[in-house]
Protein backbone atom coordinates (compact mmCIF):
# COMPACT_ATOMS: atom_id res chain seq x y z
CA UNK A 1 0.00 0.00 0.00
CA UNK A 2 1.09 3.50 -1.26
CA UNK A 3 0.89 6.43 1.14
CA UNK A 4 -0.33 9.51 0.04
CA UNK A 5 2.67 12.47 -0.18
CA UNK A 6 2.35 15.12 1.83
CA UNK A 7 1.03 18.23 0.70
CA UNK A 8 3.91 21.17 0.52
CA UNK A 9 1.44 23.10 3.28
CA UNK A 10 1.87 20.07 5.66
CA UNK A 11 5.62 19.50 4.63
CA UNK A 12 6.17 23.36 5.54
CA UNK A 13 4.33 22.33 9.09
CA UNK A 14 0.68 24.09 8.15
CA UNK A 15 -0.60 27.52 8.76
CA UNK A 16 1.54 28.36 11.82
CA UNK A 17 4.88 27.89 10.25
CA UNK A 18 3.91 29.60 7.10
CA UNK A 19 2.91 32.79 9.02
CA UNK A 20 6.28 32.65 11.22
CA UNK A 21 7.79 33.32 7.68
CA UNK A 22 6.04 35.33 6.29
CA UNK A 23 5.78 37.77 9.13
CA UNK A 24 9.79 37.93 8.91
CA UNK A 25 9.83 37.64 5.29
CA UNK A 26 7.19 41.07 5.43
CA UNK A 27 9.35 42.71 7.60
CA UNK A 28 12.23 42.15 5.41
CA UNK A 29 11.22 43.27 2.50
CA UNK A 30 9.54 46.68 3.56
CA UNK A 31 12.63 47.54 5.06
CA UNK A 32 14.63 46.93 1.85
CA UNK A 33 16.43 49.90 0.79
CA UNK A 34 16.94 47.89 -2.94
CA UNK A 35 13.21 47.74 -3.15
CA UNK A 36 12.24 51.16 -1.22
CA UNK A 37 14.96 52.89 -4.03
CA UNK A 38 11.90 52.59 -6.02
CA UNK A 39 9.42 55.24 -5.19
CA UNK A 40 6.27 53.40 -5.70
CA UNK A 41 7.01 50.75 -3.38
CA UNK A 42 8.98 53.24 -0.64
CA UNK A 43 5.15 54.99 -0.96
CA UNK A 44 3.12 51.07 -1.07
CA UNK A 45 4.97 49.98 1.89
CA UNK A 46 4.29 53.02 3.79
CA UNK A 47 0.33 53.06 2.73
CA UNK A 48 -0.27 49.39 3.29
CA UNK A 49 -0.41 48.59 7.11
CA UNK A 50 2.03 45.41 7.48
CA UNK A 51 -0.42 43.18 9.60
CA UNK A 52 -2.81 43.13 6.22
CA UNK A 53 -0.07 42.90 3.78
CA UNK A 54 1.24 39.49 6.04
CA UNK A 55 -2.44 38.63 6.58
CA UNK A 56 -2.77 37.90 2.35
CA UNK A 57 0.53 36.87 1.78
CA UNK A 58 -0.03 34.18 4.37
CA UNK A 59 -3.62 33.30 3.00
CA UNK A 60 -2.17 32.93 -0.63
CA UNK A 61 0.82 30.54 0.45
CA UNK A 62 -1.58 28.40 2.36
CA UNK A 63 -3.44 28.26 -0.67
CA UNK A 64 -0.70 28.42 -2.97
CA UNK A 65 0.94 24.92 -1.32
CA UNK A 66 -2.08 23.18 -0.90
CA UNK A 67 -3.83 24.24 2.50
CA UNK A 68 -7.25 24.92 3.34
CA UNK A 69 -6.91 28.66 3.34
CA UNK A 70 -8.65 30.74 0.03
CA UNK A 71 -6.58 34.05 -1.02
CA UNK A 72 -8.77 36.45 -0.86
CA UNK A 73 -6.68 39.57 -2.53
CA UNK A 74 -6.10 41.11 -5.62
CA UNK A 75 -4.87 39.55 -8.98
CA UNK A 76 -0.88 39.69 -8.90
CA UNK A 77 -0.86 41.75 -11.79
CA UNK A 78 -3.36 44.20 -10.18
CA UNK A 79 -2.05 44.85 -6.96
CA UNK A 80 1.42 45.02 -8.41
CA UNK A 81 0.65 46.92 -11.92
CA UNK A 82 1.36 51.25 -10.49
CA UNK A 83 4.71 49.83 -8.90
CA UNK A 84 6.84 49.64 -12.20
CA UNK A 85 8.95 46.56 -10.24
CA UNK A 86 11.88 46.04 -12.10
CA UNK A 87 13.66 42.49 -12.61
CA UNK A 88 16.74 43.92 -10.57
CA UNK A 89 13.98 44.52 -7.85
CA UNK A 90 12.94 40.95 -8.30
CA UNK A 91 15.98 39.63 -7.40
CA UNK A 92 16.36 41.73 -4.09
CA UNK A 93 12.66 40.09 -3.57
CA UNK A 94 13.97 37.25 -4.29
CA UNK A 95 17.20 37.62 -2.30
CA UNK A 96 15.04 38.15 0.97
CA UNK A 97 12.89 35.83 0.77
CA UNK A 98 15.95 33.44 0.74
CA UNK A 99 17.32 34.92 3.64
CA UNK A 100 14.21 34.61 5.31
CA UNK A 101 14.12 30.63 4.42
CA UNK A 102 17.49 30.27 5.38
CA UNK A 103 16.92 31.84 8.98
CA UNK A 104 14.17 29.13 9.14
CA UNK A 105 15.98 26.30 8.00
CA UNK A 106 13.58 25.60 5.45
CA UNK A 107 15.29 22.26 3.63
CA UNK A 108 16.02 22.20 0.14
CA UNK A 109 12.84 20.45 -1.66
CA UNK A 110 10.09 22.49 0.19
CA UNK A 111 12.82 25.43 -0.37
CA UNK A 112 12.71 24.67 -4.24
CA UNK A 113 8.87 24.08 -4.40
CA UNK A 114 8.33 27.14 -2.70
CA UNK A 115 10.45 29.01 -4.82
CA UNK A 116 9.14 27.81 -7.84
CA UNK A 117 5.75 28.78 -6.96
CA UNK A 118 6.71 32.13 -5.96
CA UNK A 119 8.70 32.38 -9.54
CA UNK A 120 5.39 31.70 -11.47
CA UNK A 121 3.71 35.12 -10.03
CA UNK A 122 7.04 37.03 -11.83
CA UNK A 123 5.65 37.51 -15.10
CA UNK A 124 2.64 38.92 -13.83
CA UNK A 125 4.89 41.55 -11.32
CA UNK A 126 7.87 43.02 -13.10
CA UNK A 127 7.34 45.16 -15.74
CA UNK A 128 8.87 44.07 -18.87
CA UNK A 129 11.56 46.02 -20.23
CA UNK A 130 10.95 48.05 -23.81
Amino acid sequence: METQPTSLYERLGGIYSIATVVDDFIDRIMVDDRLNANPRVDDAHHRVLPPGFKYLVTEMVGEATGGPQRYTGRTMEDSHRDLRITANEWEAFMDDLNQTLDKFGVAEQERSELLAIVQSTRDAIVVPVS
